[in-house]
């Protein structure tokens, strides 16, 4: 269901894409804010894992160093059925983890210094197997392909709105194409695809729980983590601020910027709660509650 869903918001935001590009920028315009928007997040799945990793200032772990976490990895790999990632640490104290990489040969799993001190070991694996799930399916690619799209519309209605703006003539003013129309496109336009692209996101974190669940084989060790990381979150939010990257939160496994109830109807993360529930609900069907 999660992937049909998210094929549909795919699609969703395919069509903003063609309809505010037919409305604003016509056949050249859709071609030229499509490959500006391709170019640049082109880089970015190519080398976000890199620059993400930097940000924290994170180092490889070897084997010798925590032979227990590298074997953790392995085994959760083996059953999502995936090349074992290489295993990072970020030397930060808020708990968290993330997954990165542009494919599952060239993947990667980040946990902080403050995660490996509030889990057990258990806890630990349901978060490790949530950050496989992401890597095995492609979420990485899949966000990459709605980043473009969506920034692709961005630019369409900034192009046309500063066309309109300097170059618009009496015509045109009096039809959708005007300055006000142009000018409403240009706010609401890359709101709607910023929702649409945020759904997307918060349909990926429901279906890496899910599958993260069948990788570790126990919904009850992601959830439990979910309830800690969650607590440390809320407690925690002032240092958050000054240690987590606003730009790579939404590859954390619990979002750990604290925003307003208007601000969480963009957040990349569905209710912690939610997530939570429905892994209990996983865990009853499994005969583990």
């Amino acid at each position: 269901m999660h992937t049909i869903k998210t094929v549909l918001l795919l699609g969703v935001l395919t069509g903003l894409f063609l309809v505010v590009g037919k409305i604003l920028g016509g056949q050249t315009g859709m071609v030229i804010a499509f490959v500006f928007a391709m170019a640049m997040n082109f880089f970015a799945y190519w080398f976000s894992d890199k620059m993400a990793l930097k940000m924290y200032n994170a180092r490889e772990i070897s084997y010798e160093e925590a032979p227990w976490l590298h074997d953790m990895v392995e085994q959760l790999a083996r059953n999502a059925g995936i090349p074992k990632p290489k295993v990072y640490l970020a030397p930060i104290d808020i708990p968290n983890a993330f997954a990165t990489g542009r494919n599952p040969q060239n993947a990667v799993v980040a946990v902080t210094s403050g995660i490996l001190n509030i889990l057990s070991p258990e806890e630990l694996r349901g978060v490790l197997a949530h950050e496989i799930a992401h890597i095995k399916n492609r979420d990485i690619l899949i966000s990459s392909i709605a980043a473009t799209i969506g920034g692709a519309i961005s630019m369409l209605a900034e192009m046309a709105f500063w066309s309109n703006l300097f170059g618009g003539n009496d015509e045109e003013d009096s039809g959708i194409g005007g300055l006000v129309g142009t000018f409403l496109l240009f706010i609401l336009a890359p709101i709607a695809a910023m929702l649409v692209q945020m759904a997307i996101s918060r349909s990926r974190e429901y279906a890496a729980d899910a599958t993260g669940a069948e990788i570790c084989r126990c919904p009850l060790s992601l959830a439990k983590a979910l309830e800690k990381l969650e607590m440390s979150a809320q407690q925690l939010a002032p240092y958050a601020e000054r240690e987590v990257n606003p730009g790579t939160a939404h590859m954390m496994i619990v979002n750990p910027l604290r925003g307003s109830a208007i601000a969480s109807l963009f957040s990349t993360h569905p209710p912690t709660e939610e997530r939570i529930r429905r892994l209990y609900e996983l865990a009853r069907k499994y005969g583990q509650v």
